[in-house]
């Protein structure tokens, strides 16, 4: 007998759940898409209101699709990020970084356990590699980007990179929607990084740094969210 099977009436709260869940995530997409409008579009005002707005959406959707809290969890606590960011401030740049950090535990916690049910998933030539290739990009960029980061924040950046970096290989545990996101999620804050180091930046940074980041925390769910439903099928 199923975990469904045995209490009654559990279906039917699934389903009120879906429904509710497809508004919730319809209104995620219109918040993002004005969001990066927003930004095309240099309206500050609208940034400051729609960024806050996306990560609680984007939980709220993966909770009332089952998702597992580890998830949820990683989500708000990119919440808190977001808003501390918000701040044009040292100190709330590193409560935001913190925030984040948090998260990516949230999310490394999350991909081993799913490691544990595909035992050597992570350990897999494939995985070695791919890890291996996260490793060599870390270590350029950080031998690339040192010289030129504040000296107060080269080590809380060398941690948090390094964390970041291994949340990115590990999300492949739960298949390429996550795979993509954790890259995805490493790219965007590169790009953050390379505007502390005043390097270069393409037109509207601010865009392809929210575009990655959005992108990758909605993969990052939609990966969890396949696996956990195929985890859970009925029969299964």
């Amino acid at each position: 007998m199923t975990a469904t099977a045995a209490r009654p009436g559990s279906t039917g709260a699934g389903r009120r759940a879906e429904r509710f869940a497809r508004p919730v995530l319809l209104a995620f997409l219109l918040v993002a898409t004005a969001d990066l409008a927003g930004l095309l579009a240099g309206a500050e005002t609208v940034h400051l209101v729609a960024k806050p707005l996306l990560m609680p959406l984007l939980a709220g959707y993966a909770a009332l699709r089952g998702a597992p809290r580890l998830l949820v969890a990683a989500l708000l606590f990119g919440w808190g990020g977001d808003v501390f960011l918000l701040a044009d401030d040292d100190l709330a740049f590193l409560v935001g970084m913190g925030s984040f950090a948090v998260g990516h535990v949230c999310y490394l916690t999350l991909f081993g356990r799913g490691e544990g049910r595909n035992r050597g998933a992570g350990r897999s030539p494939s995985g070695l590699a791919t890890g291996a290739g996260y490793a060599v990009v870390l270590v350029v960029f950080l031998v690339l980007i040192w010289p030129d980061l504040p000296a107060d924040l080269r080590i809380p950046l060398t941690g948090y990179s390094l964390l970041l970096t291994a949340m990115a290989w590990r999300a492949g545990v739960f298949g390429p929607y996550a795979a993509a996101g954790g890259a995805l999620f490493l790219l965007s804050d590169a790009l953050i990084a390379t505007g502390i180091a005043e390097w270069p930046q393409a037109p509207a940074p601010d865009f392809w740094v929210m575009l990655t980041y959005i992108a990758a925390q909605a993969l990052l769910t939609l990966g969890v969210l396949t696996k956990h439903k195929t985890k859970h099928k009925p029969g299964a």
